[in-house]
């Protein structure tokens, strides 16, 4: 099983970190169905330092021991100091962000910007290795463009400096989430490095994860996007890959999880921050089934202002029907 410095996880089925979605009612939603390393929201370094609200609460492990915090930033001071007050606060395991693609953290210089500054990617990892006595993990992609595919320097550098576990995201940044995930190319970080490799993207279903795992010789997945909506997903492709006996969840069991995670995020923020997610959570569990974008258009609209209204949105989903939800 894999090991992040002296902590040996349960399983080689990760929670990816994912912007608005890996919150603490999420993953304590994924948590029902085993005890998987989840990553936390990306969390910006600057605003740990601030000491901005949301950003402790997006830091919230719950104390559980299978939660990574992941920072981002272009500062090495200021991602050490990020780190120390991440651990103060009680976070078991750190993780760099270097693989974030999205325009507003690349302006920054941080997220996948760092892959084309290996220099300054060394100071960075170097900076949070040094900075508390936790593990470090990174994530990284495979590198700016198809002209540009440093991932295996980077992940040789980073275990040079310390890092426990590398995860990458099959895609350059230059790809964003289009396209196909390569996972062959990750092969090439896994002949770099000695320390354990997961691989990310692309990742939907347990057929997915064993051929990504064959692909680049990996150590574990990485689960993203494809959790969205199935928190039971991490089960079932652990269940796959380390053949153990599964048992697919009916559908009135799944119900019943996505009116507790709807619950959950209600009773865990403020009002209104907290409909308006649960309104996001509803449309995500009803993605794939009948009549999924009209439930979908239901959670756009501005009259749906209740908790009822959204249990009948869910009703109907999982009963594989559509009416009109009563709008007041």
């Amino acid at each position: 099983m894999i090991k992040i410095g002296s902590i040996e996880l349960k399983s080689n089925v990760l929670l990816a970190p994912m912007a608005g979605v890996t919150d603490l009612p999420f993953r304590k939603t994924v948590r029902k169905f085993g005890q998987f390393l989840m990553y936390s929201e990306m969390v910006a370094s600057q605003a740990v330092i601030r000491n901005v609200t949301r950003t402790r609460t997006m830091m919230d492990a719950d104390n559980d021991p299978y939660t990574a915090v992941q920072l981002a930033g272009a500062d090495p001071d200021v991602m050490a100091d990020a780190a120390k007050l991440s651990y103060e606060l009680g976070a078991k395991i750190l993780d760099i962000n270097m693989g974030c693609p999205v325009k507003k953290i690349v302006k920054t210089d941080a997220g996948s910007a760092l892959m084309k500054d290996e220099q300054l990617a060394q100071k960075i990892i170097k900076a949070v290795v040094n900075a508390t006595p936790l593990p470090v993990t990174l994530k990284i992609r495979l590198g700016w463009d198809s002209q540009h595919l440093n991932a295996p320097n980077i992940a040789r550098i980073a275990e040079a400096e310390g890092i426990k576990m590398v995860t990458v995201h099959a895609r350059t940044r230059s790809q964003l989430y289009s396209g196909n995930a390569d996972w062959l190319a990750v092969h090439n970080v896994r002949n770099a490095i000695k320390i354990p490799l997961i691989i990310n993207g692309d990742i939907t279903n347990a057929d997915k994860a064993k051929q990504a795992m064959s692909d680049s010789r990996a150590d574990g997945v990485m689960i993203g996007r494809g959790s969205l909506g199935a928190p039971w997903l991490l089960h079932e492709i652990d269940c796959v890959l380390n053949n153990k006996t599964f048992k697919p969840l009916p559908d009135s069991e799944k119900l019943r999880v996505a009116k507790e995670h709807v619950t959950s995020v209600l009773n865990f923020y403020d009002e209104w921050t907290g409909f308006t997610l649960a309104k996001k959570v509803v449309a995500y569990y009803c993605k794939g089934r009948h009549n999924a974008s009209k439930f979908r258009a239901l959670m756009a609209d501005t009259s749906v202002t209740s908790v009822e209204q959204l249990h009948e949105v869910l009703d109907a989903a999982f009963s594989c029907l559509y009416f009109h939800v009563v709008v007041h």
